[in-house]
């Protein structure tokens, strides 16, 4: 265990990059990203938008609200409704929603695999010389 914050830094190398990606329009309007992506593939689990709004702890008009910005902006439906009864309503994707589910988590996981080899190729290695130094300078100067 580290004796003090000096000793803990220079133990410490494990760092870790984190990035966010998101689709915006023209205008720097969101389109899609990770929160869409959570939304829909609630809505794909669950069959529903009320219960997609339930399991994410959003309210329905919120949820609703980011589908309908999202169909206007691509120009296209993302959602196929069904109206309530007997049967009761309920929500599916379409297959342009399918998709774009599909090729935001294989963009998603390109990104990251890039973005973690390039942060272990630069920074890290960067970051690492710069505590071993420095750690090693506030241990001696005690």
């Amino acid at each position: 265990m580290p004796k003090n914050r000096e000793d803990h830094l220079v133990d410490q190398k494990k760092f870790q990059v984190r990035s966010k990606v998101w689709v915006q329009d023209e205008e720097g309007n969101v389109v899609f990203g990770l929160g869409r992506l959570r939304i829909l593939d609630a809505i794909q689990r669950k069959g529903s938008l009320r219960a997609a709004a339930q399991e994410l702890n959003m309210g329905y008009r919120a949820i609703w609200a980011r589908i309908r910005a999202t169909e206007e902006r691509l120009g296209v439906p993302i959602l196929e409704k069904k109206q309530g009864g007997r049967s009761g309503g309920g929500s599916s994707l379409t297959p342009i929603a399918e998709q774009l589910l599909e090729d935001f988590r294989s963009l998603q996981r390109v990104i990251e695999k890039e973005t973690d080899k390039t942060f272990a190729d630069t920074l890290q290695q960067d970051l690492d010389t710069f505590i071993q130094e420095h750690g090693q300078e506030a241990k001696t100067d005690k």
